[in-house]
């Protein structure tokens, strides 16, 4: 499955690093960021994860949620966030089904193997919850900058 510009949140279970429960339906009436990672504390995702932490209050001012989802343990996004000093939201989808949702589990290819895995990719809603702006293949390096740029476009 994957999102088209105008579709509506997907109406899947996440967990944050705290263990509780995040209703992404629910999380209409503002802007919201949700950005996929491979894998927590890794270069890329770490780096990733700190340009939308130095960008927070910025997003904050626009009143626009910032949410980050990997298939990582809830515990192992807690190591993660205290490690860096993130305050980006991290989200758990062990089981899968929000990356199911989003279309952001894919065949990869390293070294001459395919193996599934997370395709680096991130999703802008609207305030009314539909899907305004989406980025696939993500580049880390100012990827995080040109999110806010089109968050203030809204």
């Amino acid at each position: 499955m994957t999102l088209a510009i105008g579709d509506a949140i997907p109406a899947v279970p996440l967990l944050d690093a705290d263990g509780a429960a995040i209703d992404l339906a629910g999380l209409t009436g503002a802007p919201l960021v949700v950005y996929f990672y491979p894998k927590a504390d890794t270069p890329g995702c770490t780096v990733e994860a700190q340009d939308f932490t130095r960008l927070a209050d910025d997003f904050a001012k626009l009143g626009a949620q910032v949410l980050a989802v990997s298939r990582d343990a809830p515990a192992k996004l807690c190591k993660f966030r205290d490690k860096y000093g993130l305050t980006v939201r991290l989200a758990s989808d062990e089981e899968g089904m929000v990356c199911e949702a989003f279309g952001t589990w894919v065949e990869k290819q390293n070294y001459g193997r395919s193996y599934m895995g997370i395709e680096r990719s991130t999703f802008l809603f609207g305030a009314d919850g539909k899907l305004a702006r989406e980025w696939r293949k993500v580049r880390v390096k100012g990827h995080a900058e040109a999110v806010l740029e089109a968050a203030k476009a809204l």
